[in-house]
């Protein structure tokens, strides 16, 4: 393996005949936080309320636009831009997100005895960082 890639641990979990979500770590605000492995996503996306209970500081900027997606386009969205986040061993300086309300998301992650999340991982990270999703061994590779 090339020495500027970098290897995240996947976690496959089970949805119960609904389907597999991959799952990693992520650090930001010196926390660890559980996402979603999303290539369907074409933003990585955080939980408003998570990231609000995680830090008091971080902006959040409404936006006009719904977003698309999640079962729905009427999803009001907002943005907030990160500092910091680690992936791994891979340190993202800067990223904007969408904040949006996931808390479905994680009641059924709940009833289904999964940990809560907080958010997705989306294809603008996975597409800046050359991903490659490796569900046999469950990495993920960051370039």
């Amino acid at each position: 393996m090339a020495k500027n890639t970098v290897l995240v641990p996947l976690n496959i979990i089970d949805l119960h005949g609904d389907g597999f979500h991959p799952v990693l770590d992520i650090t930001l605000f010196n926390t660890p936080f559980k996402v979603v492995l999303d290539t369907g996503a074409s933003r990585t996306a955080f939980d408003h309320q998570l990231l609000r209970q995680a830090n008091q500081a971080a902006p959040i900027i409404a936006s006009e636009r719904l977003s698309t997606g999640l079962g729905t386009n009427t999803m009001e969205s907002a943005t907030a831009l990160i500092e910091n986040i680690w992936i791994g061993d891979l340190l993202i300086p800067e990223l904007e997100v969408a904040v949006l309300d996931l808390s479905t998301i994680n009641i059924a992650y709940r009833e289904l005895g999964h940990p809560e999340v907080l958010g997705v991982l989306g294809s603008d990270v996975l597409m800046r960082y050359n991903a490659v999703i490796d569900f046999g061994k469950k990495r993920l590779l960051l370039k």
